[in-house]
């Protein structure tokens, strides 16, 4: 039932404590059907396997055709690196009061990757991606963003923890040159996020086509470790995206569709295509981002040597974790620590990803590293590195379960005017999200960074221990979610949970929530009631 927009029955709520409001009342028992003759059930009873066989027969072969013709970018030991690798510029910024203020706009430009021609891009501050925003934890921020486009956009900060009305979703609209100026304070440990838009059925559009960057956050705890912070020389980002292109050098946008969205046949690393990084360290920390829109890596090296894995998503691990791939759908970070011999080369690849995952067997190049002839000496890689609370769910107040299948969650597409459910604020849950299909998924959540409980009822691998928004989903696996919403309230704008497959996204895969104080009544505010002073023209 609907009320002030906000669909009751919606999420798949099971309460562990006294209900926020009054359970629906259960359907009345059906009348009784009249009795069947014997011959009709056990046709019935033959049916029904019979029924289930052709709907797996039938999803073995949507599987196959997806991963038939998928485009590759070239195979592994055959990039002849020639580019060196593009640091996007750090923010500036200044001190409005006691507020750190960042510009940004969003404008349109060109870009010669690949030597055939300009091709027609998107950036901020720039022809393509956008510079990297570097703020401490504490601190008040702000950031005016103008949309230099011919089109709306919004700006969506992936991974923070900040009310909804700043968090930048479908709801938050910039028209073509207007400014907006979403304010918060950072609050959260040190961790890689990164920014991009966010407009209803035009992610991937504006996101391929370069409107992407990088968000640090800092902290006492993390600056008081010794691990590499020069940026842009021990301490790098590394935004990968996979795109194609045509002869004249424009993007192919279309060529490459499968069910997951359009995969590319060549890498581009910070904008960067066939690239390496001149390494004067002995020990270089990584910070991975994928910022494709559809294509699921698992980065490793080529000579499979290990590395720490030291954050992922929300921050970082516990303790490193000894690792030799870290796989990361889209919209997935992780940091890595890589430690290189004077002299050498090593090339970062992508393996097949994991065959649960249903999204391809390509492995290719990536990423050069070229060690100078003699280093400079990197400290040990500390023991350990941040301290968090276990995963206990004993706490939750709900359960909700949320299925994914084609482009629906729980059987419904995205409607900007309903929200699925209401939280409420300071209180955690657990979800359950399953992937239905044989196909690619993921699972994304805006404002909080969540714990895995389990998986299949077992514990999650270390690497998945720690802090997470985004997570890939494999066929028929649940995943068990404890998801806070810890501070910030608003019965008028929602946050976000979708697949990350960014075509997913824009066909409706996506629903939203509201979080409220206890007793508040939700009044979602559309689009069209939105006279926010914040957005000026």
């Amino acid at each position: 039932m609907l009320c002030c927009g906000v669909d009751r029955d919606a999420g798949g709520m099971t309460s562990r404590l006294p209900a926020h409001r009054p359970l629906p009342a259960p359907p009345a028992a059906p009348a009784t059907p009249p009795r069947r003759r014997r011959g009709g059930l056990i046709a019935v009873l033959i049916s029904i396997p019979l029924v289930v066989l052709l709907a797996a027969a039938a999803g073995v072969a949507v599987w196959g055709a997806a991963q038939s013709g998928r485009p590759a970018p070239a195979a592994v030991g055959t990039v002849a690196f020639s580019n060196a690798l593009r640091i996007p510029p750090l923010a500036e910024s200044r001190l409005d009061g006691a507020v750190r203020v960042f510009d940004l706009a969003a404008d349109e430009g060109q870009t010669d990757f690949v030597g055939t021609g300009p091709t027609p891009t998107l950036g901020y501050d720039g022809a393509y991606l956008g510079p990297t925003l570097v703020a401490e934890r504490g601190e008040r921020v702000r950031v005016d963003v103008t949309n230099g486009l011919a089109e709306p956009t919004t700006v969506h900060w992936h991974g923070m923890h900040l009310p909804a009305a700043a968090d930048g979703g479908p709801h938050s609209p910039i028209a073509p040159g207007a400014l907006w100026q979403p304010e918060w304070t950072i609050d959260q440990p040190a961790a890689t996020l990164w920014y991009h838009p966010h407009l209803h059925g035009r992610t991937r559009d504006q996101v391929d086509a370069g409107l992407a960057g990088m968000f640090l956050i800092r902290d006492p705890e993390e600056a008081a470790l010794a691990l590499p912070r020069d940026y842009g020389v021990d301490d790098v980002p590394v935004i990968v995206q996979d795109r194609s292109f045509a002869a004249d050098g424009s993007f192919e946008s279309g060529s490459g569709m499968q069910f997951d969205g359009v995969l590319g046949d060549t890498i581009l690393v910070n904008g960067t295509v066939a690239p390496f990084l001149e390494v004067t360290t002995e020990h270089v920390r990584m910070r991975l981002l994928n910022a494709s829109s559809a294509r699921m890596y698992d980065f490793a090296f080529a000579d499979g040597r290990s590395f720490d894995l030291i954050a992922t998503d929300g921050g970082l691990l516990g303790k490193p974790i000894e690792s030799s791939s870290v796989p990361l759908s889209p919209g997935e970070r992780a940091e890595i620590i890589v430690e290189l011999a004077a002299g050498e080369r090593v090339a970062l690849i992508s393996r097949a990803p994991d065959p649960a995952l249903h999204a391809g067997s390509a492995a290719f190049d990536v990423l050069e590293l070229r060690a100078a002839a003699s280093l400079t000496r990197s400290t040990a890689v500390p023991e350990s590195l941040a301290s968090f609370p276990a995963a206990d769910d004993a706490a939750a107040v709900a359960e909700r379960e949320f299925v994914l299948s084609g482009h629906e969650i729980n059987n419904r597409q995205m409607e900007l005017s309903r929200v699925d459910f209401v939280a409420t604020v300071d209180t955690s849950e657990v979800w359950a999200v399953r992937n239905e299909n044989p196909l690619p998924h993921s699972f994304h959540v805006h404002d909080t960074q969540f714990r895995i409980v389990s998986i299949d009822g077992s514990p999650p691998p270390p690497r998945l221990g720690g802090w997470k928004d985004t997570i890939a989903l494999e066929w028929n696996r649940e995943y068990r979610l404890l998801v806070s919403f810890d501070d910030y309230a608003d019965p008028t704008t929602p946050y976000m949970y979708h697949c990350h497959l960014l075509w997913h996204e824009d066909q409706g895969m996506m629903g939203q929530f509201l979080v409220v104080h206890p007793g508040q009544q939700p009044a979602l505010r559309t689009e069209q009631e939105d006279d926010d002073d914040r957005h000026e023209h």
